[in-house]
């Protein structure tokens, strides 16, 4: 078994989408970045990618690479989940929360669950969404971005063999 951590943290900006853990949630700002700027499935992609001895996510995924620009970071997550399985690795579990002052995101939470688990190919029951705030202090309890970290454990995949 191996263990990852991730942490992601962006900006929250008027005129962009809100999107957190593959969610579009309404809301009068979204996170800026290269991507979709998805930070709960960013720190989720980089808690994988370090439990599997593969750097991290912008390595893989530059944002001075214009492929990226503007892309799902659901799509992103399929991605290095495909990278640990050819390693030779599945999750076993996912545990993560999302750090921010507003907008509320409990209404949400079950999607973005739902959301990481389809991603990986994995159950829903293996993986924890969490969301908390910072009780006004700090860049997320000013309202200026929004953090997420995550752990994760790989397992190495069981093969199938023939009787």
């Amino acid at each position: 078994m191996r263990i990852g951590t991730g942490y992601d943290a962006h900006r929250l900006v008027a005129g962009r989408a809100l999107i957190i853990g593959g969610v579009r949630i309404p809301f009068d700002k979204g996170l800026l970045g290269h991507s979709d700027a998805d930070v709960l499935l960013h720190a989720v992609c980089d808690a994988i990618l370090g439990a599997a001895g593969l750097g991290d996510i912008g390595r893989h995924f530059p944002d001075s690479d214009n492929a990226f620009k503007d892309i799902a970071s659901t799509v992103l997550l399929e991605r290095v989940g495909d990278m640990a399985l050819q390693r030779g690795f599945v999750c076993g579990n996912v545990d993560a929360v999302v750090i921010c002052q507003t907008p509320r995101l409990a209404p949400y939470l079950e999607s973005m669950q739902k959301n990481i688990a389809t991603c990986l190919r994995i159950s829903p029951a293996v993986v924890n969404i969490k969301a908390t705030t910072t009780e006004g202090m700090g860049f997320e309890g000013r309202g200026e971005g929004i953090a997420a970290q995550a752990v994760v454990l790989l397992r190495k995949r069981r093969v199938k063999r023939k009787p």
